[in-house]
């Protein structure tokens, strides 16, 4: 029996609004549905931002052995735990993921182009930094098109058999649509062992249940805490196989941890295991506030799993409003514009409408006190945990307000 004022298990409840008082509480009007660009933080971040501040102000210089020799292997635990991963000291920790992909990049020889195989709908740490880099005749990248949706996976699965490049680049969930390529983990497994296989998890991770398990020896994985891990910037990880990128040019003096007893006849130093991919010093209040967050949801019994079928419940409702027309107008949405379709499972933890003015929608939705985002002619709706069906339904009577009398 649950004691008086305890929480209630996780299949209990409808929301967990509970945990983010200090978010939601700070402007109560305001409906945020942009999950999926910047979460909002639960209470328990602002607790372990202060003891990160504590640490250093007791500590001062020795604040590091707690953080090298506690905080960054109870992170890497979390992380492995939540994606099957066997080995948590080869997952390496980074304030950005643009700093793994540099790090990647450096791994070979470019005495020649080097061959990539990615899509054209990659977050801009990858699509401006290769785009320079082709610019620089450094790369030569081909890019698949992401549509039709129905045909990505086996045009990209005969694109990198025909290809053989040198890196394959692809997210597990697109950053631009919502949509899924559960294919990812299995042709991974297919591609030739010689190419490095990335995958960006960034949308995916703690957003779909994800088992890594049969594919850790062979991809890297990238993700980090600003999504739906819900611990901010600032810290972000890459899974890495053994026997790939074993000596990065881009290198910091993090790396040689675990290696400062090698010979230096053998040149400089790396750690075998994941800090081979770090960097040097940076903030490490992140690792503070993303080990915190990944205790709560444990403690509370949020696994992946529950969270994904409580978005998708609102998703669902959020449709079934938009379609029914219950408020007797428009809202300016239609379901025929959702992305990758209405018919599909294949769709993360928001939902993608194209429209051609989709800044313009999203600027005067925000004046109506709704937080969205908008890409090109791509308008998002992000839902999470601390939502519930009166916030979805609150959601579309403002939508109503501002668009019903004009569209």
């Amino acid at each position: 029996m649950d004691l008086p004022g305890a929480p209630l298990k996780a299949s209990q409840e409808t929301s967990w609004k509970r945990l983010f008082s200090n978010a939601l509480d700070s402007e109560p009007q305001r409906l945020h549905f942009a999950s999926h660009s910047h979460h909002p933080w639960p209470d328990a971040s602002r607790e372990a931002q202060l003891r990160a501040w504590q640490d250093a102000a007791t500590h001062l210089d020795a604040k590091w052995d707690g953080i090298f020799g506690e905080l960054m292997p109870e992170v890497r635990g979390h992380i492995a735990r939540v994606l099957g991963l066997s080995r948590p000291d080869n997952i390496a920790l980074a304030p950005n993921t643009h700093e793994f992909i540099l790090r990647l990049f450096s791994c070979f020889d470019m005495k020649r182009p080097l061959r990539v195989l990615s899509t054209d709908s990659e977050f801009h740490s990858f699509a401006r930094q290769t785009a320079r880099l082709e610019e620089a005749q450094r790369l030569e990248i081909t890019r698949i098109a992401t549509e039709p949706f129905e045909t990505f996976p086996e045009r990209f699965a005969a694109a990198a058999e025909e290809l053989n490049p040198d890196l394959i680049f692809v997210s597990h969930v697109f950053f631009n649509s919502g949509y899924v390529y559960r294919q990812v983990f299995d042709l991974a497994a297919k591609v030739d062992p010689k190419t490095y296989f990335v995958v960006d998890g960034y949308h995916g991770f703690m957003a779909l249940p994800t088992d890594l398990a049969p594919v850790e020896d062979r991809i890297f994985y990238l993700a980090g805490g600003y999504k739906y891990a819900m611990a901010g910037e600032g810290v972000c990880f890459l899974s890495c196989p053994d026997g790939y990128a074993l000596r990065p040019e881009n290198t910091g003096w993090f790396a040689s941890f675990g290696a400062l007893d090698q010979a230096e006849s053998q040149g400089v130093p790396y750690s075998v295991d994941g800090f081979r991919m770090a960097g040097s010093t940076f903030d490490p209040s992140g690792l503070y506030r993303l080990s915190a967050v990944m205790k709560l949801l444990r403690d509370e019994g949020l696994e992946v799993a529950l969270m994904e079928a409580h978005v998708q419940r609102l998703q669902k409702h959020f449709l079934a409003r938009i379609a029914s027309g219950q408020e007797g107008q428009s809202t300016g949405l239609s379901i025929d514009d959702l992305l990758p379709g209405v018919q599909t499972e294949l769709r993360g933890r928001f939902l993608t409408f194209r429209v051609a003015d989709a800044a313009t929608r999203c600027a005067e939705l925000a004046r109506a006190g709704v937080v969205t985002d908008s890409r090109a002619d791509r308008w998002r709706f992000g839902f999470g945990i601390y939502h519930d069906e009166a916030d979805v339904d609150e959601l579309v009577r403002r939508l109503a307000r501002a668009f019903g009398s004009t569209r």
